[in-house]
């Protein structure tokens, strides 16, 4: 799916880009362009950047 269409990047680099350590959309600005130019899909983009820390946060175990 493409995350931003000013510069053509996917879903599939921005994951990449955030998996190699970006945590904010001007990190990902910087590294691969995406959310740069007019600003429409940073939304998407923090979502992206949630999702991937959320799902690799350490769980509570309790009980």
């Amino acid at each position: 799916m493409f995350v931003c269409l000013c510069t053509g990047t996917t879903s599939h680099v921005v994951n990449e880009v955030v998996a190699k350590g970006a945590r904010t959309s001007k990190q990902i600005a910087e590294a691969c362009g995406a959310g740069g130019d007019c600003g429409r899909c940073r939304r998407t983009i923090r979502a992206i950047i949630e999702a991937h820390y959320a799902d690799s946060a350490p769980k509570r175990v309790t009980g």
